[in-house]
């Protein structure tokens, strides 16, 4: 069987159409530049070469990977974000551009201190000074991508599956990145946070926790439901699970005037600010959308004095 590249990806862009996949056009080029170490301005110079035999058997053993729906991403084994390259696999959630959103709003305020233009928290940018938490890490995309931005800062990743941190070490090797941090822990319990040498407080925690229903689920396309862990995708049975945790313990763990930014999904925004309110533990809390305009971010400033419980 000898095809030119363009035959060749044709007939792929039909399988991967007739299987399903949304992006069919796209990923059969992707592909194909994966297989061939090819960047995309290079696929148009080779688009009439003929391939061997070896070469489109190889290239349809990865088209019939996508149409089984695995995820892009997974059989490339990496997904960019912020300008980074970060490895991704079954233990960690793809990173998108919805969190990239978050980031650079973080960038913002840790730069600048403001947030979309105006003023929030002290309004004094950190910059290099700050210590970060990024809880719930996964890959460690949005921790390493802080990290980076901020050489000098001191960051620290958690999250409670060991396959993920051990992704998100490799990944912040990858990126040569040496001012972050990872600890295993289910989200704020002991023994890091609240270890022999004192409780860990941070100037800014930042968390893109699980937020789907858990009935919801079944629902998703097969590369998110069949394919990505579940437990970075279960919120419980209104998704607010995480969201709970975070508004009672957080605020422990900000300094003064210490800021916490999560994203949601874009039906939670009402009732993730409801759960921060009725801590009485966080002030100016604010939602943000991302750039298709949908509700995606809660930030909010740890009030000077926290509520006093049982007083």
């Amino acid at each position: 069987m000898s095809l030119s590249v363009r035959e060749l990806i044709k007939i792929a862009e039909r399988q991967l159409a007739d299987a399903g996949v949304a992006d069919a056009q796209i990923d059969a080029k992707e592909l194909y530049c994966f297989l061939m170490h090819y960047d995309k301005a290079a696929l148009m110079m080779h688009w009439q070469d003929v391939l061997q035999d070896n070469q489109c058997e190889a290239y349809f053993a990865l088209i019939e990977k996508r149409a089984e729906r695995q995820p892009l991403q997974h059989i490339i084994g990496e997904q960019e974000f912020m300008g980074l390259s970060f490895k991704v696999n079954e233990h960690v959630l793809i990173p998108r551009q919805d969190t990239e959103t978050m980031v650079e709003d973080a960038i913002e305020f840790l730069d600048k201190g403001t947030l979309r233009g105006s003023a929030y928290g002290a309004g004094k940018p950190l910059k290099g000074n700050a210590d970060i938490l990024d809880l719930c890490c996964g890959s460690g995309a949005i921790g390493i991508s802080l990290a980076k931005t901020f050489g000098k800062s001191k960051v620290v990743c958690t999250d409670v599956s060991p396959q993920a941190l051990k992704t998100a070490g490799e990944n912040a090797q990858l990126n040569a990145c040496k001012n972050v941090k990872f600890a295993e822990s289910d989200m704020f319990e002991a023994p890091f946070f609240n270890g022999r040498f004192g409780k860990k407080i941070f100037d800014f925690i930042i968390s893109n926790p699980p937020y789907i229903e858990s009935g919801v689920i079944e629902g998703l396309e097969p590369e998110v439901k069949d394919h990505e862990p579940r437990m970075a995708l279960d919120g419980g049975t209104d998704g607010l699970e995480f969201y709970r945790i975070i508004a009672e313990q957080a605020a422990a763990h900000l300094k003064k005037d210490g800021v916490l930014m999560l994203e949601i999904g874009c039906e939670q925004k009402n009732a993730v600010m409801a759960l921060l309110e009725q801590t009485e533990s966080y002030e100016n809390i604010v939602g943000l959308a991302d750039l298709t305009g949908r509700d995606r971010i809660v930030a909010a400033i740890k009030k000077k004095e926290e509520k006093k419980r049982g007083v």
